[in-house]
């Protein structure tokens, strides 16, 4: 019987660290707005723009089509999906329900420091919105309702609301199209900050849905019947 040298057990790495690395990226870009429904990724411009080959390449993008992320036709090709109208609306009543319950926990535990770095990432977004930067608000307004589960202390409510906004992300893209909407005034995580800090559960769950089906509501003019 032949024994196993003390570093046998081994494996190469770099392969997948690459293919996680353009994951973590793609998955950050479709949350954020950064990747418009309808949009293609061909795997070798794609690939090269990341500055890696394309079998991690291909592993990222195939592990987001699992996820339902992308979409792949019969020609291979790979885009970013376009939602239905169902869809969205049914994800906006998931998030609804699990923001909501975010929002109440953390009026109800989270430290006043906690709440200083929520309201920091509002207060970047305002200063980005009043320079009609709107991408950059737009991810910030995605890190605003990641940050809100991460002070409620409910990690896999974090998880599920990641996932719900890689679905739903894309579609930020169109939330500036006629300007800052007129009815944030003032802007709804205004609100929500306001009821955590006064440790209002109700209130930050009533300001948690207002900003979901207020603040998005334009959004249901870019999605499929």
């Amino acid at each position: 019987m032949v024994e196993a040298t003390a570093t046998e057990w081994i494996k190469p790495i770099q392969r997948q660290n690459l293919s996680e690395l353009a994951y973590t990226n793609l998955r950050e870009a479709l949350m954020e707005g950064r990747l418009k429904p309808g949009e293609d990724l061909p795997l070798r411009p794609i690939s090269r723009s990341f500055g890696i080959s394309a079998t991690p390449m291909r592993e990222a993008l195939f592990r987001l089509v699992a996820e339902h992320a992308l979409e792949i036709d019969g020609r291979g090709r790979i885009s970013v999906p376009h939602l239905t109208r169902a869809t969205l609306i049914e994800v906006r009543k998931v998030r609804g329900f699990l923001e909501g319950n975010a929002a109440r926990e953390a009026a109800l535990n989270a430290s006043p420091e906690a709440v200083d770095a929520l309201e920091a990432i509002h207060n970047k977004l305002s200063a980005a919105q009043d320079a009609d930067d709107f991408p950059t608000a737009i991810g910030l307004n995605t890190k605003f309702h990641l940050k809100l589960c991460e002070i409620a202390g409910l990690p896999v409510t974090h998880e599920m609301v990641s996932n719900l906004w890689v679905r739903c992300g894309p579609l930020l893209s169109h939330l500036y199209d006629g300007g800052v909407p007129l009815n944030w005034d003032p802007h709804p995580h205004v609100r929500i900050v306001k009821a955590i800090r006064a440790r209002d559960p109700d209130a930050a769950y009533e300001a948690l849905n207002m900003d979901i089906e207020g603040g998005g509501a334009g959004l249901l003019a870019h999605v499929k019947d």
